[in-house]
């Protein structure tokens, strides 16, 4: 399948008067960047975090139920986050948590544009960067394979079996661990026991993913985030 083309990002904001600003800002870029979504209230916005695939996240600072300081720090998955708020003094803070940018209210297209070439930026280096080594324990050996190499990745109790182009590997540590430590730009859970490789995809439907001689089916939970993610390759 050919490289992503396009990224995702995702408002979180109690104010819909700020979300509507940001969504016009990022019609200036809507050959690069998607909206796939906006909050007004944090907790709801967690499951779609936490299942991936959101590549900017725009984070207000000061809400009524969570401040986004506290709600960041409590994300499993963490995309790049571009705080945006009408408050100065939350920067160190923000910036201690590796924000990619901090924008203050009311934000003008110059300094939007400022932020957005330098996710992009970032991320043009992140694709142009020699291949990542993943580094697998098992059978009491040790393991440098590269992540293009590795078909798909399963759970399987307190396991997990790699599947790569040339063999399998049994690792005993947990399915979401293993998740941190791949490249984001081609890996995607599609399952709460699956991880896949999307450049060794065959085909797919709404509802399953072939893959090296098998059919994955894509969890209910995850369905309507890796469609998308699928869709905008």
């Amino acid at each position: 399948m050919p490289g992503k083309k396009k990224y995702s990002s995702l408002i979180i904001d109690d104010e819909p008067l700020a979300i509507k600003v940001i969504k016009e800002h990022l019609e200036n870029f809507s050959n690069k960047i998607d909206c796939i979504g906006s909050y007004t209230k944090p907790i709801e916005a967690i499951e779609t975090l936490n299942k991936g695939g959101i590549d900017i996240l725009f984070l207000d600072i000061n809400m009524p139920s969570i401040d986004g300081i506290e709600f960041l720090k409590a994300l499993s998955v963490k995309p790049y986050v571009i705080f945006t708020t009408a408050y100065r003094e939350y920067a160190v803070d923000a910036f201690d948590l590796n924000a990619l940018d901090y924008l203050v209210k009311p934000i003008s297209t110059g300094r939007f544009l400022k932020a957005i070439n330098k996710f992009l930026s970032m991320e043009q280096t992140q694709l142009t960067k020699p291949k990542e080594i993943i580094h697998i324990k098992a059978d009491k050996k040790n393991y440098n394979i590269t992540a293009e190499s590795i078909l798909y990745i399963e759970g399987v109790d307190n396991y997990i079996k790699i599947k790569t182009t040339t063999n399998s590997l049994i690792c005993y540590e947990s399915l979401a661990s293993m998740e941190k430590e791949l490249p984001a730009e081609i890996f995607i859970r599609i399952h709460r026991s699956f991880i896949i490789n999307i450049n060794q995809i065959d085909h797919y439907t709404s509802s399953y993913i072939k893959l090296d001689d098998r059919q994955f089916t894509i969890g209910r939970n995850y369905k309507e985030q890796v469609l998308y993610n699928l869709e905008k390759q």
